[in-house]
């Protein structure tokens, strides 16, 4: 049996009082007639711009951080002693770059994850020290060996004492 609503229709000829048809919803709420003042009408692309990859990246980042380690280095020795004078050069701020890893160290406290699954542990098991998820791993943990429990606090870098 054919689905509902497959048969043919029969076409209806368009009179002369027949109404305009009206707009869907979609067609009222649509913006594409609008005009865009955000998209500037004299924007060309420029073709010569051409994208680059980490490798490229990172080794503009490494020379720009040359020149400027060369440009302190250069301000620091002139302003040394000369004939008995000193001139005092505030020094700038070092900010991390993308390659750089001089950052100071985080405000926010160190996160801590669940020894058997990695997910994030916000409870230590009093007995082994191991953190866990849920109380789900804590089963699992109350069923570890000693051994076991030394391995996984070992494999965290942590002395393993296990009382």
């Amino acid at each position: 049996m054919p689905p509902k609503g497959s048969g043919k229709r029969k076409l209806v000829a368009a009179s002369e009082d027949s109404t305009p048809p009206v707009p869907t919803l979609a067609e009222q709420f649509s913006y594409l007639h609008y005009p865009r003042p955000f998209k500037n009408p004299n924007y060309t692309k420029n073709v010569n711009r051409r994208t680059k990859n980490l490798k490229a990246v990172l080794t503009q980042e490494r020379e720009r951080e040359r020149v400027e380690r060369e440009r302190r280095r250069q301000e620091k020795e002139d302003s040394m002693a000369v004939d008995g004078e000193t001139r005092e050069v505030t020094p700038e701020e070092d900010l991390p770059t993308y390659s750089s890893i001089e950052a100071p160290p985080s405000l926010l406290p160190q996160k801590r994850y669940c020894d058997i699954t990695g997910l994030e542990g916000p409870y230590t098991d009093p007995a082994t020290g191991l953190r866990y998820h849920d109380k789900s791993i804590y089963e699992l943990i109350k069923g570890l060996s000693a051994t076991a429990a030394k391995d996984y606090l070992a494999a965290r870098g942590v002395n393993p004492v296990v009382r």
